[in-house]
C-alpha cells in the first residue's frame, strides 16, 4: 500500500522483530491489523509506519488526511501515484481497521538519528553534472512555484506570462513552503515526513534527497546558500546539512539545562545576522544557531513564556513572539536576548503570516489571528497597536509588495472562508471584500516580483489560481489548480521582498 507517490531509497525494519514479537493488535472487530498491515502496507510504507516509498503513516504526519478520506484512498487508490485500490482484496472492515490502526500512536518508540538520517540520503545528481543553463525560456527571478497539495504535485509558473512551464509530483503534505538557493537556481520542499527534496529548476530535476527526521515542521537555507538546517516535531532535533548534496553535518538535540526536550515550531534564516532562529514549542526558549566548521552553535534566549510562532522586524534586530496562552505577544532584543515589551494580542495571532510597511513616516506591522476576526496593526518603534481591524472571520494568510498600496488578507476560518479582504496600507483601512469562488476557500496571496500582478487561491481539489491586476483589483484570469494551498515567487523570497513571508 502506498498512498503517495515518488519511490526513493528508505532503510525500512527498524524494528520489524519488536512489532511480530508484540504479538497481533485485534481491533474491536476481532481484525488482525498487524497481519494485514505487514501484509499490504509495510513494503511502501516501513514495517514501523515511518515511510519509505509513501508516506509515514502516523497520527500527527497523517493530521491533513482525515480519516474518511484515508478509507477512501485505502479502498479505490490514489491516481497518479503508485497506490493501487484495495476494495478488491479487503473488506470493509479490514479497511476500516487499518485505517483506525493508522491513525494510534505506535507502541514501540520510533528512532530516527544519525544513521538513519544518512542511510536515507540519495544524490541523483551531483554539482556540476547538470547544464548551468535554464531548459524554459522565461524570467528567472519572476517564476512562481504553485503547491497543489489535492494531489501532491508542484506547478512551475512562468510570472510574465502566468503561464504553467512544468509540473512535477511531490512528497506527501509539503509543509513550510519551499526556500529558494540565493542565486534561484534550486529550490529545498520539506514534508511532514521529514523528507528534504533538493529540486535544480534549471533543469526541472530532483537532485537530491533525505530525510531529516519523523515529523518535520519546516526548513530554512542560509543567507549564503551553503547550509540547510530542518526543526523537528518528532524526534525533537534540528538538523544541519550541506545545501550542495545534502549532506549531515550536525545533529541537535533540543533540550534546555534541565534536560526538557521539545519539538521545534520552525526554524528560520536571518539573514543580516548569518544566523538561524529556532521557536522552541515545549520550553521557553528562542535558540540562534551559527554554524563554525560545518558544526551548530547554540545560543539561547529564554522567555517567560512559551512561545508559539515568530514574527521578525526587516533588520532582524528584533524576534516578536505568540504566546502559547493566545492572548499576547513578546518583543525580544535578538543582540541582547531579553524581553523589551509586551504586545495585547488576543485572539492567537498567526505571526509568520505577519507583514510590514512604511505608514506616515514610520515602520508598522500586520498580523491576523487564528481565533479572531481581526487583524492588528502595530507601531515597531513604540509596539503599540495603533489599530485593529474588524474582519469577516479568523484568518491566516497576509501579503503585500513594497510596489503596492494594498494589503490582501483571508479569512480561512469560519463561514466566510471564502472572502478576501484588501487593505489600503496609508488609510488602514479595509477598501474592498472580494469572494472568487462562492462556498470555496480563497487564500494565500502572492504577488509578482514587480508588484503589478497578483496570484490568490481556491483552495479546493477542483481550483484555480486567480490572476489580479494589483492596482485595479480587477481579476486577468484563472488557471486550474488541484487545492493550490502556497505560491512562491522568486524573487520575493530570495530578496526577503516587504510583505512576503520569510
Amino acid at each position: 500500500m502506498n498512498l503517495n507517490q515518488p519511490s526513493i531509497k528508505l532503510s525500512q525494519a527498524l524494528l520489524f522483530a519488536a512489532i511480530l514479537l508484540a504479538g497481533p493488535a485485534q481491533a474491536d472487530d476481532g481484525v488482525d491489523t498487524d497481519s494485514l498491515y505487514l501484509q499490504h502496507c509495510a513494503a511502501c510504507h516501513g514495517t514501523d509506519r515511518l515511510g519509505g516509498m509513501g508516506p509515514a503513516l502516523l497520527p500527527d504526519n497523517l493530521s491533513r488526511l482525515r480519516k474518511p478520506e484515508a478509507e477512501k484512498v485505502i479502498r479505490e487508490g490514489r491516481p497518479a501515484t503508485q497506490m493501487a485500490g484495495y476494495q478488491d482484496i479487503l473488506n470493509d472492515q479490514q479497511i476500516t481497521a487499518l485505517t483506525e490502526f493508522m491513525y494510534q500512536a505506535p507502541t514501540h518508540p520510533l528512532v530516527w538519528g544519525l544513521a538513519e538520517i544518512r542511510s536515507s540520503r540519495e544524490v541523483s545528481y551531483a554539482k556540476g553534472t547538470l547544464p548551468d543553463e535554464p531548459v524554459f525560456d522565461a524570467d528567472l527571478m519572476n517564476l512562481f512555484l504553485v503547491v497543489e497539495i489535492g494531489d501532491h504535485h508542484v506547478t512551475l509558473l512562468d510570472g510574465d506570462k502566468m503561464e504553467p512551464i512544468h509540473r512535477f509530483p511531490s512528497r506527501f503534505a509539503l509543509h513550510g513552503g519551499p526556500k529558494y538557493s540565493p542565486d534561484g537556481r534550486y529550490v529545498y520542499f520539506g514534508s511532514r515526513d521529514g523528507w528534504i527534496t533538493k529540486y535544480d529548476l534549471y533543469n526541472l530535476k530532483v537532485v537530491a534527497e533525505v530525510r531529516a527526521g519523523i515529523n518535520m515542521r519546516n526548513i530554512a537555507v542560509s543567507a549564503d546558500g551553503n547550509h540547510l538546517m530542518a526543526a523537528n516535531y518528532l524526534p525533537h532535533t534540528l538538523v544541519l546539512f550541506d545545501a550542495a548534496n545534502l549532506e549531515l553535518l550536525d545533529l541537535i538535540p533540543v533540550a534546555n539545562g534541565e534536560g526538557e526536550s521539545s519539538r521545534v515550531s520552525a526554524v528560520y534564516a536571518a539573514p543580516p545576522r548569518g544566523s538561524f532562529i529556532a521557536a522552541l514549542k515545549d520550553i521557553p526558549e528562542a535558540w540562534e544557531i551559527t554554524v563554525e566548521d560545518n558544526r551548530a552553535v547554540i545560543r539561547r534566549m529564554t522567555s517567560d513564556t512559551l512561545l508559539d510562532d515568530f514574527f521578525f522586524d526587516p533588520g532582524y534586530q528584533h524576534l516578536i513572539g505568540a504566546a502559547r496562552d493566545g492572548k499576547h505577544g513578546v518583543v525580544i532584543n535578538l543582540d541582547t536576548g531579553t524581553t523589551t515589551a509586551e504586545l495585547p494580542l488576543p485572539g492567537m495571532p498567526h505571526l509568520g503570516s505577519g507583514i510590514t510597511w512604511e505608514h506616515e513616516g514610520r515602520r508598522v506591522m500586520a498580523t491576523p489571528h487564528f481565533r479572531a476576526g481581526a487583524i492588528s496593526i502595530i507601531d515597531m518603534d513604540t509596539w503599540q497597536v495603533i489599530k485593529t481591524l474588524e474582519t469577516e472571520g479568523p484568518g491566516f494568510f497576509m501579503r503585500s509588495h513594497e510596489n503596492s498600496r494594498y494589503a490582501w488578507a483571508d479569512v480561512f476560518f469560519g463561514p466566510n472562508a471564502d472572502k478576501v479582504h484588501i487593505i489600503d496600507k496609508q488609510t488602514l483601512e479595509i477598501v474592498k471584500t472580494l469572494q472568487p469562488e462562492p462556498g470555496k476557500v480563497a487564500a494565500h496571496v502572492e504577488f509578482d516580483r514587480y508588484g503589478k500582478k497578483l496570484l490568490l487561491s481556491i483552495w479546493d481539489d477542483d481550483g484555480a489560481i486567480v490572476v489580479y491586476d494589483a492596482d485595479t483589483l480587477e481579476e486577468e484570469k484563472r488557471i486550474p489548480m488541484k487545492k493550490p494551498s502556497g505560491k512562491y515567487n522568486v524573487w520575493n523570497k530570495i530578496n526577503y521582498e516587504e510583505g512576503t513571508s520569510h
